[in-house]
């Protein structure tokens, strides 16, 4: 590549993408002294389409990696309300249960954190590609080349270098019944609970409600590609699809919004992913994209970095070959998943499609058991 220099520091490992998973994977490395470097395309602090609820799953974990959520007067939700389009409702109790934070607040804390235990954090830094010879991959970005013995890809849903790997989810054709549109406001709505998380049905999507830090609530929804293509505009399809749920409308007409344009990613594909690609290890939604209503995708990120750590330190300790280390992390990503991911998959055929889940949330609200066991196999345990 013409203009590209070298840099002579090999690291041990270098992660792509400064998301939930990375950063606490980068923070876990660092406190074993290995040398790690992490690239991020964004510059911290900036926000992300996310639901912002995580499940207590994770307190402990995010306590652990340097976060003193105790003192962050966080909002901890404990309450469940799920609705289908015609405003049927069902309410549950979260025996786990969760917390509300925005990913703005919580990803710049991590980087902070990151920086402190000696991780190199480059901003504003896309990777273009990865080569991997000789057991040492380069990583070429902002034409320069950098050098690591492991990588491991943390770079969210979808990435150039998932182009460059041939990965089998992008190689399949874009229908747009299979993709969709994520689309993520902050609003103050103070009469809405804070301990309360809502998930509302309506045609072909749902919308996600809750507290989070700083008295702002997160109103994140997913949709088809296909509905927004119909409507032809973010508000039209608001207005048309969205309002026909009485308590979005509510929402929609009642709230104050604090973003003049809501943030917006395309191209969101809950095809089945490989942990490891071109042996690149990968988290959070590069190794598999978790269904909002899985239960908890940021939790699972996480989760994963805490499996992947202590293959990576026990490979460095040389207990573990590389193909060793590969193998065990998929087989650890697996076991612990799984399940989730099918039973997500599931919700997610099932929810979206109005008459499907009229008539499931009528049927729901006589059957609390079976909603606490589905809250149960969407929800991890503490790690």
């Amino acid at each position: 590549m013409k203009n590209t220099r070298s840099n002579d520091i090999v690291f041990d490992v270098a992660i792509i993408g400064g998301g939930l998973a990375g950063l606490t994977l980068a923070i876990q490395l660092a406190a074993k002294s290995l040398k790690v470097v992490l690239f991020e395309k964004e510059e911290f602090p900036f926000h992300k389409v996310c639901g912002e609820y995580i499940s207590m799953e994770s307190w402990g974990y995010l306590e652990r990696c340097g976060i003193e959520l105790a003192n962050m007067e966080l909002p901890i939700i404990k309450q469940l309300h799920v609705t289908s389009p015609n405003g049927n409702l069902v309410a549950h109790k979260l025996d786990l249960g969760g917390f509300g934070i925005s990913r703005y607040t919580l990803d710049s804390k991590l980087a902070d954190v990151a920086r402190e235990n000696g991780v190199v954090l480059f901003e504003n830094t896309k990777v273009d590609d990865v080569v991997f010879q000789h057991g040492i991959f380069s990583l070429i970005a902002d034409q320069s080349i950098y050098k690591a013995k492991l990588v491991a890809g943390s770079y969210g849903k979808r990435s150039n270098i998932d182009i460059k790997l041939n990965r089998k989810f992008i190689q399949k054709p874009n229908q747009n019944s299979f993709n969709y549109v994520g689309v993520k406001y902050h609003i103050n709505m103070p009469s809405f609970p804070s301990d309360l998380i809502e998930l509302h049905n309506f045609s072909d999507g749902y919308c996600g409600i809750s507290k989070v830090d700083g008295d702002r609530y997160c109103l994140c929804y997913l949709t088809t590609a296909r509905n927004l293509q119909k409507y032809g505009s973010i508000k039209n399809m608001e207005e048309k699809v969205l309002m026909q749920n009485p308590y979005l409308k509510q929402y929609f007409n009642d709230a104050e919004f604090v973003y003049a344009a809501p943030l917006v990613i395309s191209q969101v594909n809950f095809s089945s992913k490989k942990t490891v690609e071109g042996h690149i290890l990968m988290l959070g939604d590069a190794a598999g994209l978790i269904t909002p209503l899985c239960g908890n995708g940021m939790s699972m990120a996480m989760h994963g970095s805490h499996l992947l750590a202590p293959l990576i330190v026990a490979f460095f300790n040389g207990e573990l070959s590389r193909e060793q280390l590969e193998k065990s992390y998929t087989r650890a990503w697996k076991k612990k998943f799984s399940v989730r991911l099918v039973i997500g998959r599931l919700i997610q055929y099932s929810f979206g499609r109005a008459e499907m889940t009229n008539r499931m949330i009528a049927l729901l609200k006589h059957l609390p058991s079976v909603v606490n066991q589905l809250v149960k196999l969407t929800h991890g345990k503490p790690f």
